[in-house]
This record gives C-alpha cells, structure tokens and sequence, in this order.
C-alpha cells in the first residue's frame, strides 16, 4: 500500500513502492533496498498520467490515481518508454480511460506496438513539442538510449518540474519521497549504483543530453525520476553529478576485486594493499564470491585503478570473477589502469587471462602481474607490496 504525495498544487505522486524487490533486469541488477514505481498525475483542465507501474501493482496505481479523480477522467497518458516496469499496468489504466491520448516518443510508436498490440491512440511528439493542458504546458524532450530507444522526457511549464524517467533516478523504497526525507549515505551509494550499472555505457550520450538540457536554459524546481527519490532540494545537483560520471575522471584511489581457494591469493591481495597503504593510495578490497557484483562494478567506476586475483582453476580463473569480468567489458569503463595476479599449480594461466580480460575492458594494464606457485612465500608478497606501490605511483602520475 503507497500514499499519494502532492508534488506541488495539482500534481501528484500516485506510484507504487516494491520493499521486496531484491533483483531487477531478471539477475542483473541487485536490488538491495528495493525499488519505488513512480508514477505522476497532474490536474489541470485534462488530466494527465505520467508513466504507469509494472504488473502487479495495478490495484495500488489505480487506487492511488481514485484518491484524487475518477480514473475514467484521465484525458492524457505519457508513456516515458515501453519497459515493463513502466507500463505493465497500462492496459488496465487504458480500460479505465479507453479515449486518452498517448503520448510517446517517434519511436514509442513501435515499442509499445510490439508490447501491448492494441489500438490506443498514440501520438508521437518530438523534442520541443509542447502540449497545453490549461493553465499548465507540457513541453517534449527526446532521450533515446537513456536507457530504452524510446525514451522521452516530459517537462511542466511554470512549475519547472522534469519528469525524467530512468534518468536520475534509482532503486530505493522508502516512505519519504523526497531527499530530505530519506538516509542520504543510502541514496547516494543507490544513485550512483544505479547510473554504473545501467547507464555508464551510454556516458556520451548521457553527456549531449545534459548539454542540450542545459542550452534550453529551463527554470529547474524539481526532477521526478521513474525510481527512488524526487530531488527538490538542490535538483541541479544530480545533473551535475552525472556530467561528472559521464566524463569518468575516477578519484586517485584502487579497488582489489579478488576470490580464492585456499587463501594464497588472498593474501597477495593483503600484500599489495600493504604496498599501496604505504605510499598513501586509498584503497577497497572485495571479494568476488560474497561481495555484491553491482557493488563492485560502482566501485570500479569511482576509482581510478582495478587489481584482479584468482588461483588458476581448470587452466582458467575462479568463476566467480566471471560475473565481474563480464560486467566490465559490457559498462565500458573510461581512464583506468589495471593489474593482476593470484597463485598456481599446475598451469598457472589465471594471472594472464585477467590481464587479457582487463584490456578487453579498455583498462590499461601498466605493472606486469604477479603469480606465485601453490602458496606465496615471503619474496611472493614482497613482490605484491611492489605491485601496490607501482600500481599507486601510476595512479598518482595521472592525477
């Protein structure tokens, strides 16, 4: 059960919160203090419904949306982009409202086609478009890629609030709607969590769209994004926020992402962190077995240098690496240095296959790896401190 919340006078908040939810995009994305469906409302002489929620939370949307009008009233419907966790309850709204317009993106023409196959009356509307409702206007921007094709933007005229669908946004249940009514140490390790492992591959197209925002010099009081928190406080500050993720200067600091057998190649791990504690390198170690991939992939994104470990396994690495590796290559990570290492046995290709696998994630590895046979020895994690300090003096050389 969610509460409605009045945004400003005649707009609304009348979306869904999932405290449960613990896995998005399938296995994806973890979702670890859930998610919120946001979906808006704005009352003027037509009623306008901005983005629904995802199946199963119908019942919630509708009665939230009776809460303040017949549902049947709702003149017009901004489908941001077709994904599920959007639209899913958008047939049931439309059979409350079956004459609403629906107002997408050129290209939402087709996503939502090919999802739902009904006869709505769609219209597409461009960048720049306006739409007036009465007294208030609606104004158009085309964000494709951000993170569907399809996806749109919706600005309200006067009260200067961008509903921003996935951008800005994260996954977040809470009570509050607002940033001030939440814990902002969670809604900001969320927020970038959320843009790291959604949207950092798309970080130039991110970045010409905040220019071509910031060019349109709109007045600016709040964004309403499709998940988590309404940022009202200080707005333009997510924005810049982003610009800066999306140029991906990382902070002069490493991250260890490891995993191990027997405890060799953790306590290589330890040694190069020696290393990097002794020349003043900041750094985080994590272990790919129990720490949350998605959380390790943000902190790939916040620093500047990323050491992997793993004993060979079957003339290969741990598969518990492989989530991450694959995470990697696929969020294309910008401006980074990278090394290896971990023990052996028999083979001992793990060190090179990482190596291979951190210049495939565009990371340039700049100190050569360090393997060490069955369990290191004392000139072993010697020579893992040496890696650290290589590792921080590079860093630091960057800077």
């Amino acid at each position: 059960m969610s509460t409605v919340t009045e945004l400003t006078k005649g707009v609304y908040w009348v979306g869904a919160v999932d405290w449960a939810l613990r896995q998005f995009h399938g296995h994806e994305l973890s979702t670890n203090h859930g998610t919120s469906y946001n979906s808006y409302l704005i009352i003027d002489e037509k009623c306008v419904l901005i983005d629904a929620v995802p199946t199963g939370f119908q019942n919630t949307l509708i009665e939230n949306i009776s809460n303040v009008i017949d549902p049947g009233k709702i003149d017009i419907v901004v489908a941001a982009h077709a994904e599920p966790d959007h639209s899913g309850a958008l047939p049931e709204i439309m059979q409350r409202c079956p004459g609403a317009e629906v107002i997408v993106s050129p290209r939402g023409i087709e996503t939502f086609s090919r999802h739902f196959g009904q006869p709505w009356n769609f219209r597409p509307v461009k960048t720049g478009e306006t739409y007036s409702i009465g007294h208030k206007v609606l104004t158009f921007i085309e964000a494709p890629m951000l993170h569907w094709p399809d996806n749109l933007f919706t600005y309200l005229n006067d009260d200067a609030i961008l509903f921003s669908s996935d951008a800005f946004g994260q996954h977040y249940a809470s009570t509050g709607r607002f940033e001030a009514e939440v814990d902002r140490g969670i809604l900001d390790w969320e927020t970038v969590k959320y843009y790291t492992n959604i949207l950092n591959p798309l970080a130039p197209m991110i970045a010409k769209k905040i220019d071509e925002m910031v060019n349109l010099k709109l007045p600016l009081k709040m964004i309403a994004p499709a998940h988590g928190i309404i940022w009202r406080q200080s707005p333009m500050q997510i924005i810049n926020q982003y610009r800066k993720w999306t140029e991906q200067k990382s902070n002069c600091s490493a991250v260890i992402v490891y995993d191990s057998m027997w405890q060799g190649t953790r306590l290589m791990a330890e040694a190069i962190g020696e290393g990097m504690t002794e020349v003043g390198l900041p750094f985080k170690m994590m272990n790919a077995a129990s720490d949350d991939r998605n959380d390790i992939l943000t902190e790939i994104l916040l620093a500047r240098a990323v050491v992997l470990g793993s004993p060979t396994f079957n003339q290969g690495i741990l598969p518990t690496l492989s989530p991450v590796l694959t995470g990697m290559k696929g969020l294309k990570f910008k401006n980074k240095i990278g090394a290896a290492f971990g023990t052996w046995g028999w083979s001992g290709e793990g060190v090179g296959l990482l190596e291979e696998n951190l210049r495939a994630s565009q990371i340039e590895v700049t100190t050569p790896g360090v393997k060490a046979k069955w369990r290191p020895g004392p000139e072993d994690l010697e020579q893992c401190r040496i890696l650290g300090k290589s590792v921080a003096g590079t860093c630091f050389l960057k800077e």
